[in-house]
């Protein structure tokens, strides 16, 4: 009966060996990082927890915000994203967009569904932004992020992907495109090697400050969206009037749809596009009302699929651009069971950043086999992972992995989130 036990007892400390070296990982690299670190690992069939670093701790997500658009996206759009609500008069055609992002966005895979529809109407088409309900940025972005294609503005009817390119090759011969933005360029001559473009913070004047390097140059950045905008972009792509005017949608209005909606869902969460993620959350608004509104679509999420997460959300935008989200990784790990029960693993999988292969971290995480299907999440200071971990025994885990308030290189803290993975991996 001793020997039993001492067996026993020698059982448990051999199994328990791997769980104390990860717990003292993460304790020597809060230390070195001087940083906040929490991680979840959950394995779902068996519903045992494998290590719990502070799971119960509000974290900053960043792009992990995504993973609470995806599963109210799952939930409320369908198989095809809805483009544009519209109604045919006997003297014209109204529409109202939709907010759907994908209308000439080169990140997208593109059908002309919508093109088509608008180029070949026959009726004079009419244009409305009645149903847009919110700020272009959301609240708790950082002002200065507005001249930088990450962070382009909200809007009802995105064209181009509210971004325009501008490019100066080596002869001399500056472009821009859409060019309705050309006379909107004024270029200065510099002393200095490199490039440098500004855009006016309420408009959409544009300094280029040429510098003495010879290479070519291109950069993406957002233009201020107004209605005018929108009516002149759409009226330069069909060749044809197209009338701003502002109508309410009546009932009955009718919907057209453009592209798949998992190749939304794919460009979201492999690249963590944050203009793409803004746009879905405005779309579940507007499926759910007749505004386009992330309050809403947010608040119906809380309501509805998001009641039972251990820890209440703080969650205010779509993309994660916002400081004021804070979730735990408690939660976090929630939130990918809850869409591992939507949608099947085969299919999720394709839409997930996947380590050594697509995404965020194609660079990261490598092994023969992938073994992390998963959202980063990086904001300065700031770098979170979660998702799915395959272990060598084919065991499927979630986990989330949340970092904040560090100084250093996020290189550094990136290292030391795949040694532990790893060892998840390799042990699990």
């Amino acid at each position: 009966m001793v020997r039993l036990s001492i067996y026993l007892l020698l059982l448990l400390l051999v199994s328990c060996a791997p769980r104390l070296k990860l717990q003292k990982n993460l304790v020597r690299a809060e230390v070195q990082f001087q940083d906040h670190i929490g991680l979840l690992v959950y394995e779902p069939k068996t519903r045992k927890t494998i290590i719990d670093y502070n799971s119960e701790k509000y974290f900053t997500p960043a792009s992990n915000t995504k993973i609470f658009t995806l599963l109210s996206s799952l939930h409320l759009i369908g198989d095809s994203i809805p483009a544009l609500r519209y109604v045919e008069r006997e003297d014209s055609l109204i529409f109202w967009g939709t907010g759907d992002p994908s209308f000439l966005y080169s990140k997208v895979d593109q059908n002309d569904k919508v093109y088509d529809f608008l180029k070949n109407q026959s009726l004079p088409l009419y244009f409305s932004t009645s149903n847009f309900y919110q700020e272009h940025f959301g609240p708790g972005w950082a002002w200065d992020d507005y001249n930088y294609s990450y962070s382009p503005e909200r809007s009802s009817f995105p064209v181009y992907g509210n971004n325009l390119m501008i490019t100066d090759s080596a002869n001399q011969n500056i472009k821009i495109s859409p060019s309705l933005f050309k006379d909107s360029v004024q270029v200065f001559q510099v002393k200095e090697k490199g490039r440098r473009v500004h855009r006016g913070i309420n408009d959409n004047s544009i300094k280029f400050y040429k510098g003495d390097e010879e290479k070519s140059f291109a950069r993406e950045m957002p233009f201020h969206v107004t209605p005018q905008i929108i009516t002149s972009l759409l009226e330069d792509t069909l060749k044809r009037d197209v009338t701003w005017i502002e109508k309410t949608i009546p009932i009955g209005a009718q919907t057209l749809y453009s592209v798949p909606s998992d190749s939304l869902y794919k460009v979201m969460m492999q690249e963590s596009d944050n203009f793409i993620a803004e746009q879905l959350l405005q779309m579940c608004a507007g499926i759910l009302s007749d505004s386009l509104s992330s309050d809403i679509a947010i608040a119906y999420a809380k309501e509805h699929f998001l009641f039972d997460l251990p820890d209440k959300p703080q969650w205010v935008d779509g993309s994660g651009l916002s400081r004021y989200n804070l979730f735990t990784p408690r939660s976090i790990v929630k939130m990918w069971e809850k869409i591992l029960m939507v949608v099947p693993k085969e299919r999720l999988f394709q839409i997930l950043a996947i380590g050594g292969e697509a995404g965020t971290i194609i660079d990261h995480y490598k092994a023969p086999m992938p073994y992390i299907y998963g959202k980063t999440g990086t904001l300065s200071n700031n770098h979170c992972l979660s998702g799915y971990l395959i272990t060598k025994k084919g065991n499927l885990l979630i986990f989330s992995f949340m970092n904040n308030n560090y100084t250093m290189s996020t290189d550094e803290v990136r290292r030391n989130m795949e040694s532990v993975l790893f060892e998840i991996h390799e042990r699990y």
